[in-house]
């Protein structure tokens, strides 16, 4: 094995350590996939990982702006210094080049992580909803494609997947962006339902909020519910990234949601989301 190969494996575990410690949910449906997809996928993810940590690492608005600068200069193909030199950088391109993924889709989650730096409000359903697309739909949409998934009906499926997805993290993250006096869930929304800001950074749960929170889980509900319609004109080994759309469900559940208290960070089994995963891939919704 050359000195390249060694280098490129040890990148590619770089990555899949990096998924899996910090977004189990998808590193484990890495594992239902095609093995042949499993590197590249990573790769998108790790990026992903990346961009979505940066706000973690700052104290301040404009180093956060530097590091996405960074990262949309090597999407861009204007990187500074050797791409080589970062793991998740180098598998990143070569997923681009050897699947000849749409940069300007990259750019796109590089361009609405801008959000997160920020303590400015989710002002609408809208803008969440857009938000949602840019993030989870284009993972949704670029690991559809390393897998031939490149058909409308699999673009559709992508929006409306990372929307269902996105809503619900929205909701599972307020604990940290409540303490960070940040805010994803929308204001409209929130002011419909007669929601205070100050409840939700004081981390009090609501009459008020859980009408909010039930009101974003049923439009949820609805684009989880079109992307699972769309999935029988996505090409079989596609179907597999749409996997999480099986934990989407179970976190979704209307048995679930009125008892949880919204600011109670409850532990994600990760044997419990594997199972989910497992018995998804013999259900005929994802079945090959």
């Amino acid at each position: 094995m050359s000195g390249a190969d060694v280098s490129g494996a040890d990148d590619a575990s770089y990555c899949a350590q990096l998924v899996r410690d910090h977004d189990f949910e998808r590193y484990a449906a890495t594992l239902f996939m095609p093995p042949r997809a499993r590197r590249p996928v990573l790769a998108l993810y790790a990026f992903n990982t990346e961009l979505r940590r940066i706000r973690d690492h700052v104290s301040q608005p404009l180093p956060g702006e530097i590091r996405l600068q960074w990262w949309r200069d090597l999407v861009d193909g204007d990187a500074r210094g050797s791409v080589e030199a970062n793991p998740v950088a180098a598998e990143l391109m070569a997923a681009v080049a050897n699947h000849d993924l749409p940069r300007n889709e990259l750019s796109r989650l590089v361009d609405a992580r801008v959000f997160d730096l920020y303590d400015d409000p989710m002002l609408s359903l809208d803008m969440l909803e857009r938000y949602c697309d840019d993030t989870a739909g284009r993972l949704f949409s670029l690991s559809a494609r390393i897998l031939g998934g490149t058909s409308e009906a699999v673009a559709h499926a992508a929006l409306h997947a990372g929307i269902a997805q996105g809503i619900v993290r929205a909701v599972e993250g307020l604990p940290l962006h409540a303490s960070r006096k940040q805010l994803y869930l929308p204001q409209d929304v929130l002011s419909e339902a007669g929601v205070k800001e100050a409840d939700i950074f004081a981390g009090r749960s609501t009459p008020q909020l859980q009408t909010a929170i039930r009101v974003l889980a049923e439009v949820a509900r609805s684009h989880r519910g079109k992307a699972a319609d769309l999935l029988i004109a996505v090409p079989a080994d596609a179907k597999r990234v749409f996997l999480p759309l099986a934990l989407v469900r179970r976190a979704l559940d209307p048995a679930r949601m009125p008892a949880q208290n919204p600011f109670a960070l409850v532990p994600q089994s990760r044997l419990r989301m594997l199972w989910t995963l497992w018995r998804a891939t013999k259900s005929e919704e994802f079945r090959d």
